[in-house]
C-alpha cells in the first residue's frame, strides 16, 4: 500500500528543502525524499582549514528567504562570511570594476556560507514541522495516476501524491523519468575548486579575474585561528585543469599566486583540490501536470557569477507563492495552469540570467584585439558610472524587479 501525500519533493538538498519548509504552514501533506541518507548528505570534507570546498555566494533575497523561514538565524554567524565589496578585472589588459554594497545604502553584498551548513539550518527549521522526511530513499519508476503520481522506490516502497517537484540536482533522475526535454551543452570547461590560505586579508572583497583560460574568483571567508581564508573557483580548459591537478601543493600554490597577481600575497596553503566538468543545461517546460522542476533540476548555470543556488531559492520563493495563493482560492495545486503560472515568472528571469553569463564568458575568451579593446574600455567606462552599477549591484543582490514576499527583506537578515 502506497503512502499518501499531497506534495512530494524530490531532494532534499538547500532548495528541496527550502521548499517543503516554505509550505509547511499549508494543510497539504509533505513529503521530502533524498537517495542520500541524510546524515551523509549533511557530512562536511574533513579540510586541513576546516571549511567544505562545497560553497555558495548568497544573495541578499536568499538570506531574506532563509531569514523568512527561521533558517538563517540557525546558521552560526562565525561560518556566515559576508562580503561588502567586488573587484573584477581583466587578466589580459586594464579593465577593472568595483562595486560595494554602499551604493545601495546596504551594509553587504551577500554572504559566503558552505552548502552543508545551510542544507542543515533548513532542515533543522523543518524538524517542528509535519513535513516527513525520507533519507536514503532513491526512486526507481515514475508511474502516472488518475489521481497522480506513484513513486516506486527501490526499498519497494511506494509513495503517491498529486504533485510531485523535482528539486534533485542538474542531473535529476525524476526529471529524467518524466520525460522532460532539455538543452544541454558542455562549456568545455573544468571548474577546479578548494581552500586556500593567503598573506594578505581579503578586505571583505570577492575578487574575480577574466583570464584567458576561464574566470577565477577568489570568495572570502570568515578568518580562523588567525589566518586569511579565501574559496576558490578556476575555470580552466580541460587539458589546463589536467595540468594543474597534477601540479605538487608548492607549484600548485604559485600558479595561483601568479593566477591572481599577487594581489593577496602569497598562497600559504591550499586544501586538497577537487575538478568539476561544467555543463549547462535548461529545461525546455519547467511543468507538466502534476509535476514541476526547481533548482538545478530546471537550470544549471556557469558558476561565473556565483547564481546557481540563488536562482534556485527564487523559484522556490516563486512557486510557493503560487501554490499558497492558489489554496487560497480552492485551486487544484497539481493543475497545469497553477503550475504555469510558476514556470511564467520563473523562465525568463532564468534564461535572462544564463544569457548574460554566457555573454560574459565568451566576451572575455575572444582574443581579437578590437574586442579585448572594447572590453577593457568598456569596463573602465562602466566603472566611473555610478548609477549604473549601483543598477547591477541591485540585481546581484537579487533584489531588481518585483519579488515574491518570501525574498523580500526579513528582519533577522545580518
Amino acid at each position: 500500500m502506497a503512502q499518501q501525500f499531497d506534495l512530494i519533493v524530490v531532494g532534499a538538498g538547500m532548495v528541496g528543502a527550502t521548499l517543503a519548509r516554505a509550505l509547511a504552514d499549508t494543510s497539504l501533506r509533505i513529503a521530502v525524499l533524498d537517495a542520500l541518507p541524510l546524515d551523509q548528505a549533511l557530512t562536511a570534507r574533513a579540510t586541513d582549514s576546516g571549511y567544505d570546498p562545497r560553497v555558495s555566494a548568497l544573495s541578499a533575497a536568499s538570506e531574506n528567504i532563509l531569514a523568512n523561514l527561521d533558517a538563517w538565524t540557525r546558521i552560526d554567524p562565525a561560518f556566515r562570511s559576508p562580503y561588502r565589496h567586488m573587484c573584477v578585472w581583466d587578466g589580459e589588459g586594464t579593465g577593472e570594476i568595483r562595486f560595494d554594497a554602499g551604493m545601495l545604502g546596504e551594509n553587504r553584498l551577500g554572504h559566503i556560507v558552505e552548502n552543508w551548513r545551510v542544507q542543515q539550518a533548513v532542515l533543522d527549521s523543518l524538524a517542528s514541522t509535519p513535513v516527513t522526511l525520507l533519507g536514503g530513499q532513491r526512486v526507481t519508476e515514475l508511474i502516472q495516476q488518475p489521481t497522480g503520481w506513484c513513486l516506486q522506490l527501490a526499498s519497494g516502497e511506494a509513495l503517491q501524491a498529486p504533485l510531485v517537484v523535482a528539486a534533485d540536482g542538474a542531473r535529476s533522475r525524476l526529471r529524467e523519468l518524466a520525460g522532460f526535454a532539455m538543452r544541454e551543452w558542455d562549456y568545455l570547461h573544468h571548474a577546479l575548486v578548494t581552500t586556500v590560505r593567503t598573506e594578505r586579508p581579503h578586505a571583505e572583497t570577492a575578487w574575480q579575474s577574466f583570464l584567458p583560460s576561464g574566470p577565477l574568483a577568489f570568495l572570502p571567508l570568515n578568518a580562523r585561528d588567525g589566518g586569511h581564508y579565501c574559496s576558490i573557483v578556476w575555470s580552466l580548459l580541460p587539458e589546463q585543469a589536467q595540468r594543474i591537478m597534477a601540479l605538487d601543493d608548492a607549484e600548485f600554490r604559485r600558479a595561483l599566486e601568479a593566477a591572481i597577481e599577487g594581489r593577496l600575497g602569497r598562497i600559504l596553503h591550499a586544501d586538497q583540490r577537487h575538478c568539476i566538468p561544467l555543463r549547462q543545461r535548461h529545461a525546455q517546460r519547467y511543468v507538466m501536470p502534476g509535476l514541476a522542476l526547481i533548482g538545478d533540476a530546471a537550470h544549471s548555470i556557469h558558476p561565473l557569477a556565483g547564481q546557481g543556488v540563488n536562482l534556485g531559492l527564487l523559484d522556490v520563493a516563486e512557486l510557493s507563492a503560487v501554490l499558497h495563493a492558489a489554496l487560497q482560492r480552492g485551486e487544484e495545486i497539481a493543475s497545469l495552469p497553477v503550475l504555469q503560472r510558476y514556470e511564467r515568472r520563473r523562465m525568463g528571469a532564468n534564461l535572462s540570467m544564463m544569457a548574460a553569463m554566457e555573454g560574459f564568458e565568451r566576451l572575455f575568451h575572444a582574443d581579437a584585439l578590437p574586442l579585448r579593446w572594447l572590453r577593457n574600455s568598456g569596463m573602465q567606462w562602466l566603472n566611473g558610472q555610478g548609477l549604473l552599477k549601483a543598477s547591477i549591484v541591485r540585481r546581484a543582490m537579487g533584489l531588481g524587479g518585483s519579488l515574491p514576499a518570501l525574498a523580500q527583506a526579513a528582519e533577522n537578515v545580518t
